[in-house]
């Protein structure tokens, strides 16, 4: 039997003989497709050929014809009718009843639309006239594989932008309409509610808009869940093109049903996306409707669901940030723009900003794949602007952001000091708010300020803490002197008097300090709803991963530096201990998130707090295992550049350290510290260089992977500019005697290819001054021209080309005449 042709083959065995396919084999891959359209014995046209087959009654013929359409078009676009025959040939093959042709027409009309695109000034219109309705004819294909591919083959005209505009708002529309009618088949409006999901995010705004009504309809859709489902996946895709009026006026009592629905992975696609949704609202209605629904979500009876949330916690956290009282923000690419402040402002006043006012100073943050990108974590917020609706809205010049929303409590121990040598009197609106909050605070809050207090003594120096605590001391000041002023007494008629509206105002005092009244600083911050900064600290509970998540703490770590930058750095006493805690937490992969972003928190808390509270974590992760110290190395020059000049000079003992690794074929460590030290090495004298750098370099230049040796090398030559550059000739010399000892006169070829290459790299870099060079280096590397190895004599080669262009400026050096010569001889 094995001898003996199947069925397939023999068909194929009589095709290639009685219909032409002389060139095709059993797998028809690899192969010119065209073949069919050469002369044989029947005297047609190759536009007659295309035809027999293209219509042929064998459905092999016409799925050839399909796959090769492109190579067809390439053959007969030289004339235009005949393109134009083919093109019309392809409408006809698209009523094809055998749905492999049709398929394999789609999947061949993307790579036609780019050919046409590319030859457009000969061809305007032929795509948009025979292609494009064929795709949308697909659309409602009765084949299930025919509508699959005609959607993918959309999708991806939609990315290049080989369909325009206008074909897409009359011809593509109109048919997604008419498939997600209520009246429609079920499989339909399923796939069209998807690619109408997918589709928003490539149209304009006034596409989406006519879709708008529609997809509110399609989220009540109280008979097929599976709609229900695709609308809440992409339900932030719609809010963020449509905009903030249309989400809150259309979209938002649709998206509190959904986040109610029966079924649970309806509530999760909602969670999934609520960090989206809450980026295209209003701050107000994030704060008061948005919030409460997502806690729903969180105390959600679904683990799923309550998974969801808690993933996306952070990430919501993140919308509430202010760029205009933060002063740092992060934008989409990594780039942190600070936005720089009077003195004023940091004691928390507000001012308009003017033109000087708003530069911006750029720092770019190195990310990796494996840190959190906090891109992810913010919000693409326009920074100006909003600095300037601030600075308009809050008019009160006593404004201070970081502790509450609304004017800060003010030193009133003068005006009390008169109120005791006068009468009762009536007191106006503002003096009764101020008062209020004054009278709630009993002894147990008293005592708790005064712990906030001590807490924040030690971070004195930041001026964000400083305005802090001239608030809260303020405000025991007052308390206290209130205190006194009753133990003299007061008239019982004034008590009697404001009685009613001192005990309504004292509910709204208490409950904005009543934080006070059950922890020290972690809960002191009105930046966000507190139930959401109390459901995030919640993350790092080990009962949460054993009832939601095991990787909760994960995705605490993941998301903290986004919510550090959301409350600011006169917040962090609300993070610290949870930081900690993550800190030391018993799976490595949470330990190597936090070192991956620790220096994006640096940047944040900025040098005081880094060096009170990051500093002691960053030395652990120094001794952690290599999957976290790797993310403490490949940012460490980010994070040394933050900390004071006596403090960063301590690591240069623990550099060595790196060298150091669990498992010594992990050669990606060792290259990551090469590169790190190019960076860092102006962040030391030229003295702690060639001590402590040095020998590091010298190591890592004999190292088993020839990535690490050249990235090495690189190394070496930096130090040796930075040497020159600080006027350290005499180190610079002892460096370059032990380059030669080293190299040059290394018995392994390896080595001594090593010693060109520096010399090179030294040349075109202009490391040092070209008569040292020549006096010092050239007539070693001159003896290496003579290398019995050829990979050392090419690099020595390059060396002396990039010495040789510098010949006119070293004429009087008598060595440099020779090396052009002796180079000639060996060529």
């Amino acid at each position: 039997m094995s001898n003996q042709l199947n069925l397939p083959q023999l068909s194929f065995f009589f095709l290639s003989r009685k219909v032409g396919f002389d060139d095709y084999g059993s797998e028809c891959d690899g192969i010119r497709i065209t073949a069919f359209l050469d002369a044989g014995r029947d005297n047609l046209t190759p536009l007659g050929r295309l035809e027999k087959y293209a219509f042929s009654e064998n459905v092999f013929n016409r799925q050839i014809v399909a796959r090769g359409l492109l190579d067809v078009l390439r053959e007969f676009s030289d004339n235009e009718n005949d393109f134009i025959s083919v093109m019309e040939t392809v409408a006809r093959m698209s009523e094809d009843g055998e749905p492999t042709v049709r398929a394999e027409l789609m999947e061949q009309v993307p790579n036609i639309a780019m050919f046409l695109h590319e030859s457009q000034p000969n061809f305007p219109a032929a795509f948009s006239r025979y292609l494009v309705p064929i795709v949308v004819h697909y659309l409602t294909d009765p084949n299930n594989q025919v509508r699959k591919t005609s959607q993918a083959a959309l999708l991806v005209l939609l990315e290049q932008g080989l369909i325009c505009k206008g074909d897409m708002e009359t011809k593509v529309c109109p048919v997604l309409l008419d498939l997600t009618e209520p009246s429609s088949d079920d499989d339909y409006k399923i796939e069209a509610v998807a690619i109408m999901c997918k589709l928003v995010t490539m149209l304009s705004k006034e596409t989406v808009e006519q879709l708008l009504q529609r997809f509110c309809e399609l989220c009540s859709d109280a008979r097929l869940f599976q709609v229900r489902k695709v609308c809440a996946a992409n339900f932030g895709e719609f809010c963020s093109i449509v905009g903030r009026d249309a989400t809150e006026k259309l979209l938002m009592s649709k998206f509190f049903d959904l986040c109610s629905d029966s079924l649970w992975g309806i509530r999760k696609a909602c969670a999934d996306c609520f960090m989206i949704v809450s980026n295209s609202t209003s701050p107000e209605v994030r704060r008061t409707k948005l919030s409460p629904l997502f806690s729903s979500l969180i105390s959600d009876q679904s683990r799923w669901v309550r998974q969801a949330a808690f993933q996306s916690l952070g990430r919501f956290i993140s919308t509430f940030a202010n760029p205009s009282s933060m002063g740092l923000y992060f934008k989409e690419d990594g780039t942190l723009l600070e936005v720089p402040t009077c003195p004023s402002d940091r004691l928390g006043h507000k001012h308009k900003p003017t033109a000087k006012h708003t530069h911006c100073h750029r720092t770019t943050l190195a990310s990796s794949p494996h840190s959190p990108t906090l891109s992810h974590l913010l919000p693409h917020v326009d920074i100006f602007p909003d600095i300037e609706s601030s600075s308009t809205e809050q008019t009160d010049q006593n404004f201070n952001s970081f502790l509450y929303w609304r004017p800060p409590l003010v030193d009133i121990s003068q005006e009390l000091e008169m109120l005791k040598g006068q009468g009762p009197r009536t007191r106006t609106e503002g003096e009764k708010e101020e008062e209020v909050v004054v009278s709630s605070l009993d002894p147990a809050t008293c005592s708790q300020i005064q712990k906030v207090l001590d807490c924040l003594q030690p971070h004195m120096d930041d001026p964000d803490v400083q305005a802090q605590v001239q608030v809260l001391s303020a405000a025991l000041k007052a308390a206290q002197l209130e205190s006194q002023s009753e133990e003299e007494g007061e008239s019982k008629s004034q008590s009697e008097e404001e009685g009613q509206s001192e005990s309504q105002s004292e509910e709204e005092g208490q409950s904005e300090i009543t934080s006070l009244n059950h922890s020290c600083p972690p809960l002191l911050q009105n930046v966000i709803p507190q139930q959401l900064l109390d459901q995030y600290l919640s993350m790092t509970d080990p009962a949460q991963a054993q009832t939601v998540d095991t990787e909760i703490a994960k995705h605490c770590a993941f998301s903290l530096p986004g919510v550090a930058l959301t409350l600011g750095r006169q917040n962090w006493h609300c993070l610290k201990d949870t930081y900690e805690t993550l800190a030391t937490d018993v799976q490595w992969k949470v330990r190597r998130t936090l070192a991956f972003s620790i220096h994006d928190l640096a940047l944040i808390l900025g040098d005081q707090l880094t060096a009170a509270d990051l500093v002691p974590i960053f030395n652990g992760f120094l001794k952690d295992l290599d999957e976290v110290r790797i993310g403490v190395l490949k940012h460490l020059y980010d994070f040394l550049k933050l900390l004071h000049a006596e403090n960063r000079r301590e690591y240069l003992y623990q550099l060595q350290e790196f060298m150091v690794t669990d498992n010594s074929r992990n050669w990606r460590f060792r290259y990551q510290l090469a590169e790190q030290l190019i960076l860092i090495m102006e962040l030391y004298s030229h003295d702690d260089v060639y001590n402590y750098l040095r020998q590091i370099a010298l190591t890592l230049c004999s190292d088993k992977v020839s990535e690490v040796r050249w990235i090495s090398y690189q190394l070496v030559v930096e130090i040796l500019q930075k040497m020159y550059a600080c006027g350290a000739h005499e180190l610079g010399l002892n460096f370059s005697n032990e380059l030669i000892i080293r190299f040059c006169h290394c018995p392994k070829w390896v080595g001594r290819q090593a010693f060109a290459f520096i010399c090179q790299a030294i040349v075109e870099e202009d490391c040092m001054p070209m008569d040292q060079f020549a006096q010092h280096l050239l007539p070693s590397l001159l003896s290496l021209s003579l290398d019995p190895v050829a990979n050392v004599r090419v690099l020595v080669a390059k060396a002396l080309r990039q010495t040789n262009e510098l010949r006119c400026e070293l004429s009087p050096v008598s060595d440099m005449r020779q090396p052009p010569k002796c180079f000639k001889q060996r060529a």
